[in-house]
């Protein structure tokens, strides 16, 4: 069982149905935002044809392809990226990791012999967070194996299980308070005998694992709940959504201020919810289907925010700034865009405006597969102004220097994108339910 999130959109005239983007079966959408702490320049932008980076503020965007990172098919991994800017992301077979700006990624402790303790190559890995002290932790989620939590104090160079063994639960998510890194929140499903979520947190790094009753949590038939935010700055305010109990085809938000010993619901959306942002003390901003949610009371109630794109993700820059994903919203196409508030949306980022792969040097599979082997259909396809790299890499680990201000719209507007190989592209998206 792995989580999939994605989007089912209607492409017309520009994007041809064999081309590289649609091997998986999926257009090309954006459905994922993450970011480097303390950096605002860093943006990294999950696609359903790899991952886009930009070390601009979002001026402009690279490459990396699905085969470098290590994943391939209908699945979208969860990344974090520490703050030395080693970038992590979860996959079927276990955490993949890059130490060089995402040139090249291996797999974490596939060193270490079979069965080894701290071995956790070769296993499904869904759930995936660093605390706000570099910590990195990890779930496993496989059936017909036991799964567990573990624990890295090293920049994931070696993992420590954290007694939460079980042949019976898919751990399914995971977030560790942004302001106690002790503090860490963990949701299962239990298939058998019969169909269980459950709800563990730790106040000790893992110690002690007390289970929370979900009193007052409405679940859907298959009952399954999801970690969607940790407050800032009140390690006891989460955020729960129960997966699928708003049928028949929306979620229900909670929220919790006793560290989940109860819950209130806040939200029932009809389209499944995205993600969850806590914009500052009073703002939470709720992305679901084919708008968002504003809160301006710290989450106690929403409503509709007044124009939204159909965002498939939604994050916050380390400065506040909302960042969005867009399948190719009017009025200017575009596929990541900031906003502010919610309500007003700027244009980042348009698939035509790739700059290009990731530049690598040679012998990573950076260059020798994303660059060399596949960048020149996916340029085709969307008609994109970037080229393929030389030898010489673009993209440290650390110190990069980047733009100022960020955030640019290099095009006078939407119809040089157009004109440049998208002529006519209109999309219909919808967010496809998380499998089960």
């Amino acid at each position: 069982m792995k989580v999939v999130v994605a989007f089912v959109a209607l492409v017309v005239a520009g994007v041809g149905a064999t081309s590289t983007a649609h091997a998986n079966g999926r257009p090309p959408v954006t459905n994922g935002v993450f970011f480097r702490p303390s950096d605002n320049q860093s943006v990294y932008v999950r696609s359903t044809f790899g991952l886009l980076v930009s070390r601009d503020g979002g001026s402009s965007f690279r490459w990396m392809c699905e085969q470098n990172i290590g994943y391939g098919g209908i699945y979208d991994p969860k990344y974090a990226i520490a703050t030395d800017g080693t970038i992590f992301a979860t996959t079927m077979d276990g955490l993949r990791v890059s130490r060089d700006g995402g040139c090249s990624f291996t797999t974490a402790t596939a060193e270490l012999p079979a069965n080894a303790p701290g071995r956790i190559a070769n296993i499904s890995i869904e759930s995936l967070d660093i605390g706000p002290t570099g910590e990195v932790w990890v779930a496993t989620s496989e059936s017909g194996k036991t799964n567990d939590v573990y624990r890295s104090t090293d920049v994931g160079v070696t993992f420590t299980a954290r007694g939460m063994a079980s042949p019976v639960i898919l751990w399914k998510s995971l977030l560790v308070a942004p302001s106690d890194a002790m503090r860490v929140y963990l949701t299962g499903y239990q298939m058998t005998p019969s169909p269980i979520a459950h709800l563990f947190s730790t106040q000790d790094g893992g110690q002690s694992w007390p289970e929370s009753p979900l009193t007052g949590v409405q679940l859907a038939a298959t009952p399954l709940i999801m970690i969607a935010a940790v407050d800032p700055a009140d390690p006891q305010r989460i955020y729960l959504v129960s997966v699928g109990a708003n049928a028949p085809d929306g979620d229900r938000l909670y929220r919790s201020t006793n560290g989940g010993a109860t819950f209130t619901e806040v939200l029932a959306t009809p389209q499944p919810i995205v993600n969850v942002v806590i914009r500052d003390a009073t703002t939470v901003v709720v992305a679901a289907g084919q708008g968002a949610f504003r809160s301006t009371d710290g989450g106690a109630t929403f409503g509709a925010a007044a124009i939204s794109p159909h965002l498939g993700c939604l994050g916050k820059r380390p400065d506040g700034t909302l960042i969005g994903c867009a399948p190719n919203w009017d009025p200017d196409f575009m596929a990541v865009g900031r906003s502010d508030d919610a309500s007003q949306w700027q244009k980042i980022f348009r698939f035509v405006e790739l700059a290009g792969p990731l530049c690598c040097p040679a012998g990573t599979a950076g260059h020798d597969v994303c660059d060399q082997e596949l960048w020149a259909g996916l340029n085709a396809q969307f008609g994109a102004h970037g080229a393929s790299c030389d030898v010489v890499p673009d993209a440290p680990s650390e110190g990069v220097p980047s733009k100022p201000g960020g955030c640019c719209d290099a095009d006078a507007g939407p119809g040089s994108s157009l004109g440049a190989g998208l002529l006519a592209l209109l999309v219909a998206g919808t967010i496809g339910r998380r499998r089960r």
